[in-house]
């Protein structure tokens, strides 16, 4: 999904291909982990497919959502981490990495405000689930900001 041309699917085939590999992914690993009472952290679920292809790329949002109830159910995160960056600095940092930018990072900026206005929309939408964290700080102020959120939603003492 990261590789390739920029404009390689449109929303509606982003959205099919990730809302099918969402699923694999809840029925495989997800699902069974929870059974049996251990955490599982993802690195993107169904609100970066309501930003990156509803916000960013247009897709109508009551498709999306019919996607998801077809592909999860009512499967939902009971916390989810929303780390937020002007894009201007989040492209700079993109920048300065050894690797080249992937199909999304390297989308013009317009498409990145839009994607960033999204999350925060999403944020501020579900607050009772969803958890701002500002990432413009350095890698330590980030973690001790999520180490804290999570403390302090799932009542644990994390270090």
């Amino acid at each position: 999904m990261l590789e390739g041309e920029a404009e390689r699917w449109d929303a509606t085939g982003e959205a099919l291909l990730l809302n099918a590999a969402r699923h694999d992914h809840v029925e495989r690993l997800i699902q069974p982990a929870l059974t049996v009472g251990e955490w599982v952290i993802c690195d993107r679920f169904t609100d970066s497919t309501v930003a990156y292809q509803g916000y960013g790329r247009g897709l109508d949002f009551t498709e999306l959502a019919a996607l998801q109830r077809i592909a999860l159910g009512d499967f939902r995160p009971d916390l989810t981490l929303i780390l937020d960056i002007p894009v201007d600095q989040g492209l700079a940092r993109v920048g300065r990495r050894s690797m080249i930018a992937d199909r999304f990072e390297s989308l013009h900026q317009e498409f990145h405000e839009r994607l960033r206005a999204g999350f925060l929309t999403i944020a501020k939408a579900e607050p009772e689930r969803c958890v701002l964290i500002d990432a413009s700080g350095d890698a330590a102020t980030i973690h001790r900001a999520i180490v804290a959120a999570v403390n302090v939603r799932l009542g644990t003492a994390l270090g």
